[in-house]
């Protein structure tokens, strides 16, 4: 079955079974084999009764290379089984003809050769008319039997008790049981043939399944590392930022104000056991296997490497030094809102204050919270060199990167750039997830 691209499904109406394994044409000599035996030791029995199929037939001698030969083919029946069937049919005759004295072993490798065209061959157009040709033969053969019946004179049937006449009650008892063979023979290889190709769809989807399923994990790779890149950035630029003004701070001054360069170091120090605290909390989410965390584990760990909300002023104030005045305030009743979004929030404070401090050049910045009544949206605004905010040339722009992509994954808006009055000015909006409280308002600047 040709596809035009391996990706596209497969057109299963001209499905093409596969040829046999060669386990599978093993086993199919070993069929013929036994029914070789069958048809030798049958053929000999019958003989030795004397009770013939016909009445008569010829030397024991013949009789065994017929059966013998009508068999034969069924070792090949899956691998060529057109050749199979048109051989047994024709050989199917000339044991009639010839009048052997089995009758049965001949008609089973028949069953089997109608069977196999209808399970195994691959063309299947070829199939059904190789099957249906050879059943109008032997319907065609078993009719020039019955006319010959009729035109002789009727034999007696001293035993007849039924209701039909003997002749006609022959006939009946013919038709019939060759409707059911090959109707049988055809039906169980067509069904055989469908269960084969039932299979191979089957296959087909858990394969498609599988991939799926690969996909989706290198996709959740590929986001995974992405976040905890984009964690690592958020945690140490940000820190590392803030502890190199810090200590340049300190330098400046400690030899004229030994009680501000204090200040500063001491600042460097928190923010340090910050930042070890938060790499810590980390990587202990990345370390931690589910089935062996415990609640309290899980909990101090998800707090520690989750900021929120609630650590946005204690971020404003490690970032406020000397050289930078940084104000914080929230407008509106607050409410709650989700971890990621919390989470989402104090990130791009934390970038946006990192490049004030690093890029900027700037005496001031106001981190505003608003909490409005569909949406909760964070502004972060400076009064340094304009454009020298986030996505600068000096920058490497994947902490705007980093914003786009975690207000994108809220459903959010994102804007930033230089400010009519001078500065930079980084807003981002987070549509609200829980309906707004009876009485409720908003209040902004």
């Amino acid at each position: 079955m040709a596809r035009r691209n391996p990706d596209e499904e497969p057109f299963w109406q001209e499905w093409r079974r596969p040829p046999p394994t060669p386990k599978q044409q093993r086993n199919d000599v070993l069929v013929a084999l036994a029914v070789i035996v069958g048809a030798v030791f049958t053929i000999v029995v019958v003989n030795s009764m004397g009770v013939l199929a016909f009445g008569r037939a010829p030397s024991l001698g013949e009789q065994l290379l017929l059966g013998v030969a009508v068999t034969v083919p069924l070792a090949v029946r899956r691998r060529y089984p057109l050749v199979t069937l048109l051989t047994v049919g024709l050989l199917f005759i000339v044991v009639q003809a010839r009048q052997i004295g089995d009758n049965f072993v001949p008609s089973v490798a028949l069953f089997l050769a109608i069977y196999s065209t209808g399970a195994w061959g691959r063309n299947r157009a070829v199939a059904r008319w190789a099957r249906i040709g050879v059943i109008v033969v032997m319907f065609a053969w078993l009719g020039l039997g019955i006319v010959e019946l009729l035109l002789h004179p009727a034999p007696e049937f001293p035993g007849a008790s039924g209701p039909l006449n003997p002749v006609l009650a022959a006939v009946l008892y013919k038709l019939a049981f060759n409707v059911v063979f090959f109707l049988a023979a055809y039906f169980f290889g067509e069904l055989a043939w469908l269960s084969a190709r039932r299979q191979a769809e089957l296959e087909y989807r858990a394969e498609q399944l599988r991939r799926s399923q690969e996909e989706n994990t290198r996709g959740a790779i590929v986001a995974e590392r992405l976040r905890i890149a984009r964690e690592l950035h958020d945690v140490v630029a940000h820190h590392v930022s803030v502890m190199g003004i810090q200590a340049g701070a300190a330098r400046r001054v400690i030899d004229s104000d030994r009680e501000l360069a204090r200040t500063a170091l001491d600042t460097v120090e928190e923010t340090a056991r910050t930042a070890i605290g938060e790499l810590r909390g980390l990587l202990g989410v990345l370390r931690a296997e589910p089935p062996g965390d415990t609640e309290e584990n899980t909990t101090e760990s998800s707090h520690t490497a989750s900021p929120g909300l609630d650590d946005l002023p204690a971020l404003v104030e490690r970032t406020r030094s000397a050289s930078l005045d940084v104000s914080f305030a929230v407008y509106g009743e607050p409410y709650p809102v989700s971890e990621g979004v919390a989470l989402s929030i104090y990130r791009i404070v934390q970038e946006a204050l990192t490049n004030i401090v690093k890029h900027a050049a700037a005496h001031s910045a106001d981190v505003r919270l608003r909490y409005l009544d569909t949406s909760v949206e964070v502004e972060i605004t400076d009064d340094g060199r304009g454009p020298s905010g986030p996505g600068r040339p000096q920058g490497s722009g994947l902490g705007l990167v980093g914003m786009r992509e975690r207000v994108a994954v809220h459903g959010g808006e994102l804007e930033t750039g230089p400010r009519r009055t001078g500065g930079y000015r980084v807003r981002a909006s987070f549509p609200r997830t829980h309906p707004t409280p009876v009485g409720t308002g908003a209040e902004t600047p």
